[in-house]
């Protein structure tokens, strides 16, 4: 990236941890690094100490602390990332000992919220939740509020509001919630109406970098951004896709997720996540090179349950099978195998897709007299008709004839 014919230089970022065995150390501290260096850092090293509780004054023990300054200050690091939530103490401590911005996961995974959220919605949420997380934290995130440049872990509502009062915050925090309600009552009037006008939805979930926006891009020719990096769609995309048996679907792929998504970001995009828990089928896409392929379907799939979406018909996607040489050894038997970048497996996804949604329509063959024409423009106004023939003794009809009509066109079936 070049500005003024010079190089912008990445701020140098320390990576730290406490390993209490509770979580893959290894693939959480990849996990991290990935989104360091989403959000623009340059990840130098990383520091991890296994222990067996946190320290309440400094999250690290003293040992660790002084260990990690010492390499701050020997290297010039501008700023230290924990893979954890810290808390205002915690905060001012480490800096004091350091000498360095310190952030967490959850500041980090905001940061490039803020940075990829383009619908008003979205910018709201973004806003919301980073003001309610940094409330409680103020009195300790001195250094890396006062910075003016706008650097990670300060973006989003802006460095000059956030060293106001609370008071005001907790206003503008109101205000937030109050303009998110009415769009969210417009959203459910507009689930409603795709109810009531018949519209089937199918959602895409999953991790975020495991292929979702690529799926739907290969499906639907929807152009959407698709790239190799965390959190590429924050807002959600609905384009119409065509099943093998006639009917005609919305397509949705939505945020993706990251292991231990904080209570708080849950809530602050629970709205967005709602295309999800409001469509008639879920799309769970997991990306079957990664070791923990499995891990991912359950976690996403818990969470889809958290929000109520638990009794919504779910299809695990095994995506990017390509890199995978065997496949039927890692997943389920109910597992779907594709390629979203080759398009192997499509024809079959197509299929369960069809087969795992409620009827809605059945595709017939249908001979009409000529005296009941008026039938046909029934079927056409609730289903689909593909082929149409004028023969000698009335309309033969190939069809998607909407269940409600079966009875009344039972007679005509050829």
């Amino acid at each position: 990236m070049i500005q003024n014919n010079e190089e912008i230089k990445k701020p140098r970022a320390v990576l730290c941890s406490v390993d209490l065995g509770d979580f893959d150390i290894d693939y959480s501290m990849k996990e991290l690094e990935n989104l360091a260096d989403t959000a623009g850092a340059e990840v130098v090293a990383q520091f991890v100490q296994k222990t067996s509780h946190f320290e309440a004054a400094t999250c690290i023990g003293t040992g660790k602390l002084a260990e990690l300054a010492d390499f701050c200050k020997n290297n010039e690091i501008d700023m230290v990332i924990f893979n954890h939530e810290l808390t205002a103490s915690q905060m001012r401590n480490i800096e004091d000992a350091t000498d360095t911005d310190v952030i967490d996961r959850t500041t980090l995974i905001l940061d490039i919220f803020a940075q990829r959220a383009r619908s008003a919605e979205g910018r709201l949420q973004v806003e919301l939740a980073q003001l309610k997380y940094r409330l409680p934290r103020l009195s300790g995130m001195g250094r890396v509020l006062s910075r003016q440049g706008g650097g990670i872990g300060s973006r989003g509502p802006g460095e000059a509001k956030l060293e106001t009062d609370k008071r005001y915050i907790r206003n503008r925090i109101q205000k937030l919630e109050s303009n998110l309600k009415e769009l969210t009552k417009r959203r459910e009037y507009a689930h409603k109406r795709r109810k009531k006008d018949g519209i089937i939805t199918v959602a895409i979930v999953g991790y975020t970098n495991v292929g979702k926006s690529t799926l739907l891009n290969a499906l639907t020719e929807a152009g959407v951004l698709a790239e190799n990096m965390l959190f590429a769609t924050l807002d959600p995309t609905a384009r119409a896709l065509e099943l093998p048996d006639g009917r005609s679907v919305m397509l949705i792929d939505t945020v993706g997720l990251v292991s231990r998504l904080p209570h708080n970001l849950v809530e602050a995009f629970k709205s967005t996540l709602e295309e999800a828990i409001n469509a008639d089928l879920i799309l769970n896409v997991c990306d079957i090179s990664s070791k923990v392929a499995e891990e991912q379907v359950k976690i996403t799939h818990d969470l889809i349950c958290e929000l109520g979406g638990g009794d919504i018909p779910m299809i695990t996607v095994a995506n990017k099978c390509d890199v995978l040489a065997d496949k039927g050894a890692v997943m389920g038997k109910d597992t779907v195998f594709i390629s979203a970048k080759t398009g192997y497996g499509f024809e079959k996804l197509l299929s369960v897709i069809a087969e795992g949604l409620k009827p809605t329509a059945k595709r017939l063959r249908l001979l009409i007299p000529y005296s009941d024409a008026g039938v046909l423009s029934k079927v056409r106004e609730s289903g689909k008709v593909f082929l149409e023939q004028y023969e000698e003794n009335g309309i033969t009809a190939d069809a998607l004839v909407d269940i409600t009509l079966l009875d009344a066109v039972e007679k005509y079936i050829i």
